[in-house]
């Protein structure tokens, strides 16, 4: 499997701007759909950067919490919307000074194994901050804590995820690129917090620790925003002509959408149930 750098043809797609006020469902089944079209050969290999406004993305055992509702009525109360993501991990928080960008490529002709995937990331974004001394390792205190969790001298700003469909990969990165990066930290706290009301549970939640996490600007002393980095990335491809969805691609994806919409409906209670 070539990596990163080796690969020279890229679609891109940025909606870093259009998506902020949309619902990250939208984001989720837009992966879905690249991974089928990338899968069978029908699109390059897709790199697509996404920002939503204030919304925390819930994991499988998140919404498993005995109070979830409880749990979500605060996350609303802060003017966070909660949805469910179909691919690993826990609660992350999504802003305007958070940049996801995920990276879609095909298994049509040889497998890619789960580590090989984050690694491409990994190397993603040690290409885009060079100058950073960026490790992987699970940071204990974090949210959404995973063995290949992006940090800085111990305080995390990155997480990776990755999902799979119809022999298309999709490696999903958060960077909290702008802001507090503690301050989220304190919100997935209080949603913990509010969600197990003190009661034990077997899954084990993480106990969240703020000072563990910060932003890309915090860690590099410097006034980095999510524009750049896109623009950065936008560079580091080779400029190449922007191409969001095509309109025979547009019934696909409603098709995908729908189903990330009912599948988030049959998971979150309303508030407070």
């Amino acid at each position: 499997m070539p990596l990163f750098t080796e690969q020279t043809k890229w679609r891109f797609w940025d909606q870093s701007l259009s998506a902020k006020d949309r619902s990250a469902l939208e984001s989720f089944a837009a992966d879905d759909l690249l991974c089928e079209l990338v899968g069978s050969g029908k699109s390059l290999p897709t790199i697509r950067t996404w920002v939503h406004d204030n919304t925390v993305v819930l994991g499988i055992q998140d919404h498993r919490l005995p109070y979830i509702g409880a749990g979500m009525a605060l996350l609303e109360s802060r003017g966070f919307t909660p949805i469910v993501r179909n691919s690993g991990g826990l609660a992350v928080v999504l802003d305007a000074g958070v940049l996801n960008i995920s990276l879609i490529m095909s298994e049509k002709e040889s497998a890619i194994d789960i580590s090989s995937g984050y690694d491409m990331m990994l190397e993603l974004i040690q290409n885009l901050f060079p100058e950073a001394p960026i490790e992987a390792y699970e940071i204990v205190g974090s949210y959404c804590p995973g063995s290949y969790d992006l940090s800085i001298g111990g305080k995390k700003f990155a997480g990776i995820s990755q999902r799979r469909i119809r022999r298309g990969v999709a490696v999903q990165i958060y960077l909290c690129v702008e802001g507090s990066g503690a301050e989220r930290a304190e919100l997935i706290r209080n949603f913990y917090e509010a969600g197990l009301a003190g009661e034990e549970t077997k899954f084990a939640y993480p106990v969240i620790q703020p000072e563990v996490m910060a932003s890309l600007s915090e860690l590099l002393e410097r006034t980095i925003t999510v524009p750049e980095v896109v623009l950065d990335l936008y560079g580091m491809l080779g400029m190449p002509a922007p191409q969001p969805l095509l309109p025979e691609e547009m019934e696909l994806y409603r098709f995908y959408l729908d189903r990330v919409v009912e599948r988030n409906k049959k998971m979150l209670p309303t508030p407070l149930e």
